[in-house]
């Protein structure tokens, strides 16, 4: 068992056996603590997290009483259980079997806080990965609505595919990032995670293996592992996935499918360059592997545009196309699509329409609106000039502050920095420490349980004087841990 470098946080409202139980939780929840792990002893544990052995006794009953570890005298105290349902909060005691045997699984406790503390006004979320409202275009959507606004307003439910008017100005879209697809080949979805979930609950069966990059957004996520499927990781390099890897952990694992975010990945903000594109297309059709390409940060490239998705090297329909207007436009329109074969959409539609009944009226007509008034490519101009800015504010920061203890990218589009610090410490305690000094982070190990040592900054949402501010004041409280 690996060292206890964490320590409770003294100054939180929350009682100190009870962050302790959360703690072990975690650790039983990520795969740290397996089945049959003996815990330290009470006293290491009360030495090593600086408190009463009062405290340690209170912590490990309740994780008794839930059914999780089991004292057995001499023996020591070991791990007993790791289902979910047992990882779970308690509730109303009517609800209380409900809640607990759930299909879907919780947040961790890491996503759970930081989901608590984005609502904070007074925080620097220095790893939310959405555009700042200095960036939504309050004024352009205002016009859009001005204009619908003069028409006869779709106030009922569209049809099954989503609205006919926004899925052929999507075709014509399509075809400006290389993709063929015709209004029947297309699926209008409420954002790019109910995408990934019609996919998960109409494509595949319980025990799949997804493969995806490693790390992955897909692990902060638990949209496959709930359906009862396992996410295997592949090692990447500078240029993203391997097309050899891909082969080599399909064989070894029996995959059912990749997932991949090509153009400025999510966390590493890796762009996938052409040739890499072409190799993995071209691998996953010898193999038969089919591949969701998530594009939701397609047209955020600085400078030049970047490779074409995927999707238009695909021949052989064996390509799952997902974009959204979550990135580029807004996230509260919820509003995104999913692009493949007819027989594919088809489902997947036929999934939609029993789970929600169609997305928004109103916000697919904003959307469509949008492309045929000729705006999109007018904001995306704007939008890309400001996050080039706001990444170059950014890197600056981290030269001046971070140059002697890190290392990290310089992403060419999209919202983020890979930030890889060369110290060793407990990553969980500066994500405490800095919420205490209001800095909200985005630990590396939400998207890849060994990337202890990571966080993923974002330059998109913070003020450009916040992203100054954030990161210098990170890096001062990075240096008193390790004091």
């Amino acid at each position: 068992m690996e060292q206890l470098d964490w320590k409770p946080n003294t100054l939180s409202p929350i009682p100190l056996y009870k962050q302790i139980e959360d703690y072990i939780k975690e650790k039983i929840a990520n795969g740290e603590w397996t089945i049959g792990t003996k815990l330290p002893s009470q006293r290491t544990l009360a030495d090593a997290f600086k408190v009463n052995r009062s405290t340690i006794v209170t912590a490990l009953d309740e994780l008794a009483a839930q059914g999780l570890i089991e004292g057995k005298g001499r023996q020591g105290t070991r791990v007993i259980n790791n289902t979910w349902g047992l990882l779970t909060s308690s509730a109303p005691l009517n609800w209380s079997s409900y809640v607990d045997t759930g299909m879907h699984y919780p947040n961790l406790p890491t996503i759970r806080e930081i989901n608590r503390a984005e609502f904070d006004p007074n925080i620097i979320r220095l790893g939310t990965g959405e555009l700042s409202s200095e960036l939504l275009p309050q004024e352009k959507t205002k016009y859009i609505m001005n204009i619908l606004s003069k028409q006869s307003l779709p106030l009922g439910y569209e049809e099954p595919k989503g609205d006919i008017l926004l899925r052929e100005q999507l075709a014509k879209y399509l075809q400006t990032l290389g993709i063929q697809a015709s209004t029947s080949a297309i699926l209008v979805v409420s954002g790019g995670i109910q995408a990934l979930q019609l996919i998960s609950m109409g494509l595949l069966q319980k025990g799949a293996t997804i493969l995806v990059e490693k790390p992955s957004y897909l692990y902060s996520l638990n949209i496959f592992q709930s359906a009862g499927m396992r996410l295997i990781g592949i090692p990447m390099d500078q240029d993203g996935i391997q097309p050899t890897l891909i082969s080599k952990y399909t064989k070894q694992f029996d995959s059912s499918l990749l997932y991949t975010i090509p153009s400025f990945h999510n966390p590493t903000g890796t762009l996938m360059n052409h040739e890499r594109r072409k190799g993995v297309v071209e691998t996953c059709n010898e193999i038969g592997l089919p591949i969701v390409e998530d594009g939701v940060y397609q047209d955020l490239w600085f400078g030049s545009p970047s490779s074409k998705p995927l999707k238009a090297y695909d021949r052989s329909g064996s390509v799952l196309y997902i974009g959204s207007m979550s990135k580029t436009i807004s996230p509260g329109l919820r509003i995104g699509w999913i692009v493949g074969p007819e027989a594919v959409i088809n489902r997947l539609a036929d999934i939609k329409m029993q789970t929600d009944y169609g997305s928004s009226s109103l916000s697919q007509r904003v959307v469509a609106e949008w492309f045929l008034s000729g705006l999109y490519e007018e904001h995306l101009d704007c939008t890309r000039r400001q996050l080039q800015m706001r990444r170059d504010i950014a890197l600056h920061a981290l030269e001046k502050h971070f140059a002697h203890i890190a290392t990290w990218n310089i992403p060419e589009g999209g919202f983020y920095i890979w930030l890889h610090i060369n110290l060793r410490f407990s990553m969980q305690k500066l994500f405490y420490k800095a919420l205490q000094e209001g800095i909200l982070l985005n630990p590396g190990n939400l998207y890849d349980r060994h990337a202890e040592q990571h966080l993923r900054i974002s330059y998109s949402y913070a003020s450009l004087h916040d992203i100054e501010k954030g990161i210098e004041k990170l890096a001062r409280i990075i240096q008193e841990i390790k004091q």
